[in-house]
């Protein structure tokens, strides 16, 4: 049976780990309230964008020269290149395990087809053991992403892909739905989707007026596109990250209160036991004596 002086520094001990995990709690929600106004902010300029490049599509269905984009080329995927985005910190929760275990699969699919590109520490880490072929690594940009990030990386895919280096580009992030939700998201982002051609092209959900032809306007669009899916992606992950972290910290501080009840209603049954076991002593030599 453990002494009283060991339970008692046992107890010192949750409350400080408790102490710990309540400030984390705190600072993940703090900045969770900034990355989730991003990330709903950035949602309705991304779907708007997807309208417009939508009904450009359409209107520049018939001409050949928009279907001739390389950002269309449609391949045989020998060669995948794949984007996975994870934290650089954990004590998230399920976070980084549920993306790396996506990101498993997807190479255990695809056996010596693909190159991986690592954001973030924990998947660095993860795979830098694993011996894959890694196209490049970055950490210190998962929980405040920046446009320049997105830019970069973009830009660097599409000239893989138009390159033929690879035959299709997909990314694996976590999709913020809420504080105690979170999605892992398998999207392409390259080929995009061949645009519509002829009947089969839906109606425009705007009505546009171009000064441009319409196929010129998709040669600025498309890459522009892949980096808003990028960057949309970055902060999705970023919001879904804090959020994480901000449920698995609540949960270990609730724990640790659970811990330290136990304990102490343990201690004072030792403290209860030793009293008891004193005043029988007592007692039992006071008996002897008489």
């Amino acid at each position: 049976m453990p002494s009283l002086i060991d339970i008692r520094r046992r107890i010192k001990s949750v409350k400080n780990t408790q102490q710990i995990t309540k400030a984390m709690k705190m600072v993940a929600a703090a900045r969770l309230r900034k990355a989730q106004d991003r990330v709903l902010n950035a949602r309705p300029y991304a779907r708007l964008f997807g309208e417009m490049l939508a009904s450009v599509s359409a209107a520049a269905g018939a001409s050949e020269e928009a279907a001739a984009n390389p950002l269309f080329a449609v391949r045989d995927e020998k060669k995948v290149q794949l984007v996975l985005l994870t934290a650089d910190r954990g004590f998230a929760g399920g976070f980084n395990t549920n993306l790396i275990k996506a990101a498993q699969a997807f190479l255990n699919e695809r056996p010596g087809q693909v190159q991986t590109e690592l954001y973030g520490k924990k998947g660095r880490d993860y795979f830098r053991r694993r011996h894959i072929e890694v196209s490049g690594e970055l950490t210190g940009v998962s929980e405040n992403p920046t446009w320049d990030i997105a830019h970069e990386l973009g830009q660097a895919l599409i000239q893989r892909y138009t390159a033929g280096e690879v035959d299709a580009v997909y990314l694996i992030f976590n999709e913020f739905k809420s504080v105690l939700s979170q999605q892992v998201i398998l999207q392409k982002l390259l080929p995009i989707a061949v645009i519509p051609t002829g009947d089969s092209a839906p109606p425009p959900a705007r009505d546009y007026i171009y000064e441009q032809p319409p196929a010129d306007l998709l040669n600025v669009l498309l890459p522009r596109s892949v980096e808003i899916q990028v960057h949309q992606a970055f902060l999705e992950s970023a919001a879904a990250e804090h959020a994480a972290r901000m449920t698995a910290m609540d949960a270990a501080t609730s724990n640790a209160s659970e811990v330290i009840e136990k304990l102490t209603l343990y201690m004072n049954r030792v403290r209860q036991a030793s009293i008891t076991k004193e005043i029988i002593e007592v007692v039992s030599g006071a008996a002897a004596l008489e």
